[in-house]
């Protein structure tokens, strides 16, 4: 996890350096809709957008997991209580002193 923090850390900082580096203004245009804006504005906004978008994708398998996860832990609790069950069940049970059952 942390190699990941430093990971994002030195991408934030590249896009910043860059970012401050070319400061000029531009005309922006997108379907019909058009304005002057800095290149800063515009570098950040698309880094934004791309991490809401790489976010948002990566959120159907984070609830996938999580349902899965919950899912094991359900199964892990009836597990240990029919071992708890099949232990109390053996010790009910004990051997005869001829080695032989009943």
């Amino acid at each position: 996890m942390k190699a990941v923090l430093i990971v994002l850390v030195v991408l934030l900082a590249l896009v910043a350096t860059f970012a401050i580096q070319n400061p000029g203004i531009i005309l922006v245009r997108f379907l019909t809709f058009s304005g002057y804006t800095s290149l800063l504005v515009v570098i950040v906004g698309g880094f934004g957008a791309g991490v809401l978008g790489g976010w948002l994708a990566g959120l159907p398998g984070f609830f996938r997991r999580r349902s899965e996860a919950g899912a094991a832990a359900r199964r892990i609790r009836e597990l240990e209580a029919e071992v708890g069950d099949l232990k109390k069940a053996a010790a009910g049970t004990t051997p005869s002193p001829t080695g032989k059952t009943p």
